[in-house]
């Protein structure tokens, strides 16, 4: 099943059964009580330290910038949205393992499931392999990115540049709003709307409030064209 995967990382694997678990969501698990698979959450808890701890790495080793900079150049390559497009790159998203009522609500495609499948996957290899392959499979994958990223300006804080642009051109400061929230306590999925004063002007969603406010403020600033 995961031969594909391997070639396409170029990695080989000998625990299946922890690759597996890589793509276990715990609502699959709610209706499957008897499987000997476990949910991807633990995975993903290694995954993010071992990710953490490479892009970390790489950015103090390779830019002599300070830490102001190099801060908000991991955010931007470690936030959620970042590694859902690698993850849609390499199709994890075909391997998961998900309940009929997450994948009917198009869990294949969620950026937050992605983002955390990502992570965990970077678990096994870590586990598996150990952490020069974590950090190699890191490398090819996701610090690529990083010219493009300071290229277009992604790093800059979304919220922090509208507020900078409202207060400048309107003489306001945005306010976020929670409009919905949904799903199940372990995976809520929030979406915040972006106000300048009563209007709303960008809208987003996130598997937290401010992952969303991010969004929302990043959907503001294209709409606005600032």
């Amino acid at each position: 099943m995961y031969k594909k995967f391997e070639k396409q990382i170029g990695m080989k694997f000998k625990n299946w059964h922890l690759l597996r678990n890589a793509f276990v969501h715990r609502s699959y698990l709610n209706e499957h009580k008897s499987s000997e698979l476990e949910h991807n959450e633990r995975l993903e808890f290694l995954g993010d330290a071992v990710l953490e701890l490479v892009v970390t790495e790489y950015l103090y080793t390779n830019y002599p910038n300070p830490e102001g900079d190099l801060t908000n150049w991991r955010s931007a390559l470690v936030k959620g949205e970042m590694l859902a497009k690698i993850a849609r790159d390499l199709n994890l998203g075909e391997y998961l393992f998900l309940s009929h009522g997450e994948e009917k609500s198009g869990g294949r495609d969620k950026d937050y499931l992605l983002a955390n499948t990502f992570e965990a996957v970077i678990g096994v290899i870590y586990l598996e392999l150990g952490y020069k392959k974590a950090q190699k499979f890191i490398t090819k994958f996701l610090l690529t990115h990083l010219d493009d990223i300071l290229k277009t300006g992604s790093h800059i804080d979304a919220k922090s540049k509208l507020q900078e642009m409202a207060q400048e051109k309107v003489g306001v400061t945005p306010a976020y709003k929670l409009q919905h929230e949904e799903g199940p306590d372990h995976s809520k999925v929030f979406t915040m709307g972006a106000f300048i004063s009563e209007r709303m002007v960008g809208k987003g969603d996130g598997s937290s409030k401010q992952i969303a406010e991010q969004k929302a403020a990043e959907d503001a600033l294209k709409r606005l064209k600032w």
